[in-house]
């Protein structure tokens, strides 16, 4: 990251400012000195002295008046020129202007580095753990200091990639119902909920409901869930060797399996109301999502399907990339979202041209969402708002109105994401902390499992009622 190379760039600036200031000095110093030799010299003086004899002590006791200026000069010199290399020397990198403001931290940070009695410094940590305490003192929820492993699965959670055997992996009894328990045993068992398709895990063979009882021959009893799940997880090329039970009988089986970098599918397809309406349900947005959303929207578009539910309930968002790439499907020109940087400029941030279903005569649109819309997924509900393309069907979104930048660190010192604008909807509402409000308000509870009152709402609004679903997943 260039960051890191610039507090080391910034040092030898102020060597170099350093050096300047002594040639400057030493220049004023000579000035008057000079100016005082010469009058004498060319007679001024002498004009007013009462004889050359006494005009020859006064020339010389001005030359030894400028010999002990010039040692005087030299010495600050050396004292300015050292205290400027000390500084130097003792808080690398911190401007000239900001030393006074930065010398308590230097200050600590040397008597912690030198003088701390309680075993061996590790400057690394000290240095971590300062980065991590400057950005947790913004008291931002979203900008944090992370360790290079957390800074890993922090992208990959955005990205929507991770490097595994491609499997959802949870817990079940000893019946084999979902449990909810946290540590293995008889009956808090790992178990496959559902292998992805063509994931190592699917062409391995596993199956939904098959029981892992151990994994490279290390029985699993007495390990806390999230650890046992972390050993299946692996760099990819590397192989795991998982013993299962299926059915709930017979002998344990090995299945090996070769890890690899894993999609994971963020768009659920489902045609409704006997294939009149398309329904999207999207559980992230990576750039993969986008990708995903165009293919299935491709195909409904073929298909001659012109009602569309696009639906962002409980998604946290995601790139803001993928955000204007799917509004843009539904948007043929136009804003998506302004930003609005630390110094107050706004940035218009465009619908990309070439969107399948951008004909709002033909194609109705509608976005449903809740509390757990978030971000990414209120880029997207915002700008089909705002500009009047869909309406809102659900209840009030979480409110999350900043963008952040992921940075990552050299030498192995982790990353940290930072707060570095805000968005705003094409009408240039931030909606931080208060979130968009539906145009069709549904806080309706089901009434029993599997009903989903504002899904039937949307289908109603649509002019449609809801009849059979197919699923097709797109992975």
């Amino acid at each position: 990251m260039s960051g890191v190379g610039e507090p080391v760039d910034d040092m030898v600036p102020v060597e170099t400012q350093a050096a300047d200031g002594v040639e400057a000095v030493d220049a004023a110093a000579a000035a008057p000195v000079g100016d005082g030799v010469e009058p004498s010299a060319s007679g001024s003086v002498l004009a007013s002295a009462s004889g050359a004899k006494g005009g020859g002590r006064r020339r010389g006791a001005a030359i030894a008046v400028a010999v002990i200026i010039s040692i005087v000069a030299g010495s600050t010199l050396f004292i300015s020129g050292w205290t400027l290399g000390r500084q130097a020397a003792t808080q690398p990198g911190t401007p000239i202007g900001q030393q006074e403001a930065f010398q308590p931290f230097w200050d600590a940070y040397h008597a912690v580095s030198e003088r701390y009695a309680g075993g061996e410094v590790d400057r690394k940590a000290l240095i971590e753990g300062a980065i991590k305490g400057m950005i947790g003192a913004l008291d931002d929820p979203y900008s944090m200091y992370m360790t290079s492993e957390e800074f890993k699965k922090s992208l990959q959670g955005l990205s929507g990639t991770f490097e595994g055997i491609g499997a959802t992996i949870g817990v079940v009894d000893a019946s084999g119902a979902n449990a909810n328990c946290d540590t293995l045993g008889p009956d808090c068992r790992l178990a496959v909920i559902e292998p992805i398709k063509d994931s190592p895990a699917d062409k391995a063979g596993l199956r939904a409901g098959d029981v892992i009882t151990a994994i490279d021959g290390v029985d699993l009893a007495g390990l806390k869930v999230d650890e046992a799940r972390g050993k299946v997880r692996g760099p990819k090329g590397t192989e795991v060797v998982l013993t299962i039970l299926r059915g709930g009988a017979g002998a344990p089986v090995d299945v090996p399996i070769t890890r690899a970098v894993i999609v994971t599918p963020e768009v659920e397809a489902q045609d409704l109301a006997s294939g009149t309406v398309a329904y999207y349900k999207l559980s992230g947005f990576s750039e993969h999502a986008a990708v995903e959303l165009t293919d299935a929207l491709r195909e409904d578009v073929a298909a001659g399907r012109t009602r569309l539910i696009l639906d962002l309930r409980g998604n946290p968002g995601g790139f803001v990339t993928a955000a204007r790439s799917i509004a843009s499907e539904f948007l043929a020109d136009g804003t998506v979202f302004w930003e609005e940087d630390a110094n107050g400029n706004l940035t218009e941030t465009a619908a990309t041209s070439g969107g399948l279903a951008t004909d709002a005569s033909r194609f109705q649109l509608l976005v449903l969402v809740d509390g757990g819309s978030a971000s990414a997924s209120e880029i997207v509900a915002g700008a089909l708002q705002d500009r009047g393309r869909a309406q809102l069907v659900g209840t009030q979104t979480f409110g999350k109105g900043t963008v952040q930048q992921w940075t990552q660190l050299e030498s192995d010192s982790g990353g940290f994401r930072l707060t570095v604008a805000k968005w705003l909807t094409p009408n240039k509402t931030w909606i931080h902390g208060k979130g968009l409000t539906p145009d069709v308000v549904v806080d309706t509870e089901p009434a029993r499992p599997g009903d989903d009152p504002v899904l039937t709402r949307a289908l109603e609004l649509l002019g449609v009622a809801g009849s059979s679903v197919t699923v097709r997943v797109v992975a």
